[in-house]
């Protein structure tokens, strides 16, 4: 079914009710962290300010449990609760409740919390007599403390409470409310009627009230379907006359004037009251999310029309952008949040810059010099959680300086000390050999070959070859 929208945009239905929040296993057990998201063993659970509006569920899936908060919720009544055996404790303050009831199956049950609901029956306090355990009540902020003789009446009729209100009950107190327990109930049972037929009063009128708010200023339904042609073809004339700046503030003003008058006009306090102002600022919420949402975020430049990279660091990290020249490299090391998960970063490498997508943002620099996107890699440190990327260089090889030995001087010591020997150590000796001196060496005239063997030239030399002096002796055989 097609809804026409308001004339005017400061006016808002108030017919749009917010979806209901129910209690769910996957609640429960997001409330669990601390026991391991086990639900069936659970002894403590927090649910307050979940916009719960009815108890449900908890009394079969969490029997063991011992504490309960469902403070500042939407909750109009006592229930599902009985199952509960073991529960100590029961906050369920700042909710809508009018009677209190269904406790009767929580045997252990010591302190029970019920600060400013709209607790009126100020005799339904009777059904806790069979909470034997109830040391413990709350009713400070409801209508039913405003009864003549309310603390007496409570007092007497639940004689097993220490505390009331925060206030310890002697015993001279409980001996005085339990000798007039008869006349303050029936004082308490008059005052009830009373409140009643008031409460009947303030339904009837929330009841005009939200029925008059369902119409606009011309008294016709806005959910009628049989005027959405002439509804648009008017929103359409008011979009178009809301365009000039003049009208856009005076329907900002409206709305403003709108928001102080549903704030400050006087209202019984009432849970109609408390559910409608809840509706509204829910309401007023999803609007400024909308409105949040629609607004286009400027886009960053990345990369100029020209083709120049920018330089862009939107999630602010530190980072430090190096040149390894033993691997002849560029290395960025990009300090990226310890207890992020990676699957959340992206890493794209270009021949002349990197770009790192960190939850959306983009981290973008330029390289100094042109590298290898496919030979690159990318690392996160165990230690620091820092994402580390090395980039091979794509052209030539990065130039080592040769340190050149400087001669000894008379104040010079000539011993280097050990930094200096273990750099000469890196560096590669090399022999030079002057070209000039270089001569070939004539290996054919070595040995003459005027006979059969070696063996037998050697032993058969001539006389003229022999020097003065010098007799060749066949035993002894000849140095070769």
């Amino acid at each position: 079914m097609n809804v026409a929208k308001n004339r005017f945009p400061w006016q808002r239905l108030t017919t749009t009710e917010t979806k209901m929040v129910y209690i769910t296993e996957e609640l429960i057990r997001r409330r669990a962290e601390h026991n391991d998201c086990e639900i069936f063993s659970l002894e403590e659970v927090s649910l307050h300010q979940q916009d719960i509006e009815r108890i449900e569920h908890i009394d079969r899936w969490c029997r063991e449990l011992k504490i309960l908060y469902l403070q500042n919720n939407l909750i109009p009544r006592i229930e599902n609760l009985g199952r509960l055996k073991k529960l100590e404790y029961l906050n369920l303050a700042l909710n809508n409740i009018e009677v209190i009831e269904n406790l009767e199956g929580c045997e252990s049950l010591q302190k029970l919390d019920l600060t400013v609901n709209f607790v009126g029956l100020l005799s339904s306090v009777e059904s806790l007599k069979h909470n034997i355990h109830l040391r413990e009540l709350f009713l400070v902020g409801n209508p039913c403390t405003e009864f003549q003789g309310y603390r007496q009446y409570v007092v007497a009729a639940l004689p097993q409470l220490k505390w009331l209100d925060g206030t310890e009950i002697s015993r001279s107190e409980r001996i005085r409310a339990s000798q007039g327990l008869e006349q303050a109930r029936r004082r308490v049972r008059e005052q009830e009627n009373e409140y009643l037929r008031r409460r009947e009063e303030q339904k009837e009128e929330a009841a005009r009230g939200k029925k008059e708010k369902k119409t606009g200023f011309d008294g016709r339904w806005y959910t009628d379907i049989n005027n959405t042609d002439s509804q648009d073809k008017e929103n359409q004339e008011l979009k178009e006359n809301l365009r000039s700046p003049e009208k856009e503030e005076q329907a900002e003003e409206e709305e403003q004037e709108q928001e102080r008058e549903f704030w400050h006009t006087p209202c019984s306090f009432t849970p109609e009251s408390r559910l409608e102002a809840h509706r509204h600022l829910e309401e007023k919420r999803k609007a400024n999310k909308k409105e949040t949402e629609n607004k286009t975020k400027a886009t960053r430049t990345l990369i100029t029309a020209d083709g120049r990279v920018m330089n862009v660091n939107e999630p602010r990290l530190a980072f430090s952008l190096t040149e390894d020249e033993e691997n002849n490299a560029v290395m960025l090391d990009l300090a990226v949040y310890r207890h992020m998960d990676t699957s959340l970063m992206d890493v794209d490498v270009q021949p002349t810059y990197a770009r790192v997508s960190v939850k959306g943002k983009i981290f973008q620099v330029v390289l100094p010099a042109e590298v290898k996107p496919d030979s690159s890699t990318a690392q996160r440190s165990q230690t620091t959680g820092h994402l580390v990327l090395r980039m091979p260089r794509a052209k030539g090889e990065l130039k080592v300086k040769k340190t050149i030995p400087r001669p000894c001087g008379e104040s010079q010591s000539c011993c280097s000390s050990a930094e200096d020997k273990s750099r000469n150590k890196k560096i590669p000796e090399r022999l030079e050999v002057d070209p000039s001196k270089r001569t070939s060496v004539d290996i054919a005239n070595i040995v003459r070959s005027t006979g059969e063997g070696p063996l037998e030239n050697a032993r058969t030399s001539h006389p003229e070859d022999l020097p003065d002096g010098f007799l060749d002796d066949p035993e002894v055989p000849p140095l070769i």
